[in-house]
């Protein structure tokens, strides 16, 4: 509920962007974080500089040549992405911050219920995946090969 006790604990207006993470926010991410790969060189990066770029690209949907460039290049924040999306790192952010907002709500961990509209039931009962078609456009003949072409020698 936003009122004038709640509003000050959500205000993001002190952040550079409004995706950013604060201290709290990055307190409970960063346990999450694999730490660096053994043998190599140590991380030049700051991760959660690397954590605040993903969250802007995340949550405006620029493209990544679009990164500001008070954050970290953009092929670096891909490569983190790529890297943690592939390992799971995202997931289990994403899980950990799920799970906190519903304890925060006083709700369970884990949904008890769930929704489902007309149209999921609609596609479920004409068969779901085996319905879906494959293409949605047939593949062009060559014209030499159809009836209809004729050729004059």
């Amino acid at each position: 509920m936003w009122t004038t006790e709640n509003r000050p604990k959500y205000a993001r207006d002190k952040l550079r962007y409004p995706s950013d993470v604060t201290d709290a926010e990055w307190e409970h991410i960063a346990p999450l974080i694999p730490p660096a790969k053994r043998g190599g060189r140590k991380r030049s990066v700051d991760l959660r500089e690397i954590v605040n770029g993903l969250m802007y690209v995340l949550s405006t949907g620029c493209q990544w040549r679009y990164v500001p460039k008070d954050l970290p290049p953009r092929s670096t924040l891909f490569d983190y992405f790529d890297l943690w999306n592939w390992d799971g790192t995202l997931y289990r952010i994403h899980h950990a911050l799920y799970v906190k907002c519903r304890e925060a709500m006083g709700r369970e961990a884990s949904p008890t219920a769930c929704v489902i509209d007309s149209q999921s039931v609609k596609s479920a009962e004409k068969g779901g995946l085996a319905s879906i078609r494959t293409a949605t456009t047939r593949g062009k003949r060559s014209r030499a090969r159809s009836a209809i072409s004729s050729s004059i020698r």
